[in-house]
């Protein structure tokens, strides 16, 4: 028989119930025959006996404690306890004082203990039975729980997968767009920036298919996205991209900060006829990091608003909910002609 088959069985409730009172009548016979000589009267005694204090044992355990055991209950269990052991004890007393020989009158039936004593019996199975059922509620509820929270993480880390994955799309979208018109317009450096592409979506296929990275490794796909954006633009705006503190010892969700960044280049630059600029703060202090990130506005600001707060802020905002709640600070300047953006993210060591 295997070990899953054996499982199964023991957890049958009625397999379990059955064990548990074999194990209660061999018990009892060896505690009611003290001379270690078991005779027949002995093993019906200590069958009947069980099966007066049984039921009594079932009422409490299948209506007492599911209707009555509860913190406003608690007076009303108490005291339909005692009569359920009360009555439990003196069914017991009264059976074989007075029913027992006319159902076997073959046999001359005492009682071998009094109402008190019994009451002892009955109280200690009670007590038994109760522990064990909810110590098995306490247990089941527990795996309900177990259960539950293993499957919200999966729902998490589904969602968390399915919004990382909105920005692979957004992304090459956009540097497709770009390389297009290049090609378009023969450009020389369409190779370099088709290379350079090549780089970014290989960390963000295999690199960044992970909860945490090194920050180091965050800022490199982040330059190479920076490069690539000047060499579009063919260095008509001013980037400047200032790294404060050692990511060597930082650990962060990947791509966080992208979304941040490519809409800065995407509504700042983009349709900007002067003075377009965008400014890339990072700083690594000893609990946390800080992004800024601060780029005028285009002429196209108003009109791709929504497609921004759509999929790039939005995006960041649920990710930073799920992976970094109550540790993070997100900060949104929208000025006349700049738009600011302040990330924090606490506890990265």
């Amino acid at each position: 028989m295997s070990f899953d088959k054996i499982k199964t069985i023991y957890r049958n409730r009625l397999v379990q119930h059955i064990l548990f009172w074999l194990v209660s009548y061999y018990v009892l016979l060896n505690l009611f025959t003290p001379s270690g000589k078991i005779e027949k009267i002995d093993i019906i005694y200590t069958a009947l006996f069980l099966a007066t204090i049984i039921p009594g044992i079932y009422i409490n355990l299948s209506i007492l404690i599911p209707r009555y055991l509860s913190p406003k209950r608690y007076f009303l269990y108490g005291i339909l306890l005692v009569a359920v052991i009360a009555t439990s004890a003196g069914f017991n007393l009264l059976f074989f004082d007075k029913w027992v020989s006319y159902l076997l009158p073959g046999y001359y039936f005492i009682s071998y203990y009094e109402f008190f004593d019994i009451i002892k019996f009955v109280v200690v199975f009670i007590g038994i039975t109760s522990l064990l059922k909810l110590s098995k509620g306490w247990f089941e509820l527990s795996e309900a729980k177990h259960r539950l929270s293993q499957l919200q993480k999966e729902k998490a880390e589904t969602e968390l997968k399915a919004l990382k994955g909105q920005i692979n799309p957004h992304f090459l979208f956009n540097s497709l767009n770009s390389i297009y018109s290049l090609a378009l317009s023969h450009s020389e450096k369409t190779p370099e920036i088709v290379l350079k592409l090549s780089d970014i979506m290989r960390y963000i296929i295999y690199e960044a298919n992970v909860d945490r990275v090194i920050l180091s490794k965050e800022i490199q796909y982040l330059k190479d996205y920076i490069e690539l954006q000047k060499l579009r633009t063919d260095n008509r705006a001013t980037i400047t991209f200032e790294i404060t503190g050692d990511p060597e010892n930082v650990r962060i969700a990947p791509l966080l900060f992208f979304p941040l960044i490519e809409n800065s280049f995407k509504h700042g630059i983009k349709g900007a006829t002067s003075q377009s600029f965008v400014h890339i703060d990072l700083q690594m202090m000893e609990d946390h990091v800080t992004l800024i990130v601060e780029n005028n506005k285009g002429i196209t600001d108003d009109v791709e608003k929504k497609e921004y707060k759509g999929i790039g802020l939005a995006n960041v905002k649920k990710r930073l909910e799920m992976i970094y709640p109550g540790a993070h600070q997100l900060k949104i300047t929208d000025g006349e002609e700049t738009f600011k953006v302040e990330l924090t993210i606490n506890h990265v060591k």
